[in-house]
């Protein structure tokens, strides 16, 4: 648990620092072309979900949805955490990340009524949607975990290769000795 505690607050500190600079130093859509071509900080919010989806939606429902989606998120992590982390060692790496960046957007979201995103990745006028150390987090987190299911599987894969029977009933191991 302190390790779940540990990354989540890594997390949601880094997060929430980088945020507070980004408010603190610009005005927002002011940026500063960091890799000319490739790469800025720009100061945007997204009231919308991951690619700004329902951003353009009206209304405060859009605000309380995506407030009970996060903190279910956030429970079902945990409760994911609790059933997984013993199973392969990366759950107990990716969960956290991946809780942790639902919690900062989160916090945005209570705080600011929005997420604050300033990481803006582009080539020439083609764009990915810009984003900040939570979405970079849960990223990772999720493909972390995908890397863990596909090493849990392919361990699973060997170990009941490992031991099948023959037609005799011995197993793969007894006959490789």
């Amino acid at each position: 648990m302190i390790r779940f505690l540990a990354i989540v607050a890594a997390v949601v500190v880094g997060d929430q620092l980088t945020k507070l600079w980004i408010l603190n130093s610009f005005s927002l859509y002011e940026s500063l072309e960091i890799i000319p071509g490739f790469f800025s900080l720009t100061y945007l919010t997204n009231k919308g979900a991951a690619f700004g989806f329902l951003a353009g939606q009206t209304g405060a429902w859009r605000h309380y949805l995506f407030l009970v989606l996060g903190a279910v998120a956030l429970m079902v992590i945990v409760i994911a955490w609790f059933r997984m982390r013993h199973a392969h060692w990366l759950y107990s790496i990716s969960l956290p990340l991946i809780g942790g960046g639902a919690l900062g957007n989160l916090i945005d979201r209570i705080r600011h009524g929005s997420v604050v995103d300033f990481l803006d990745v582009f080539i020439g006028t083609h764009h990915w949607p810009a984003f900040n150390v939570a979405d970079s987090a849960i990223s990772i987190g999720v493909a972390v975990f995908l890397l863990a299911n596909i090493l849990e599987d392919s361990e699973q894969g060997r170990s009941s290769v490992a031991g099948a029977k023959d037609g005799a009933g011995a197993t793969k191991r007894e006959i490789d000795k």
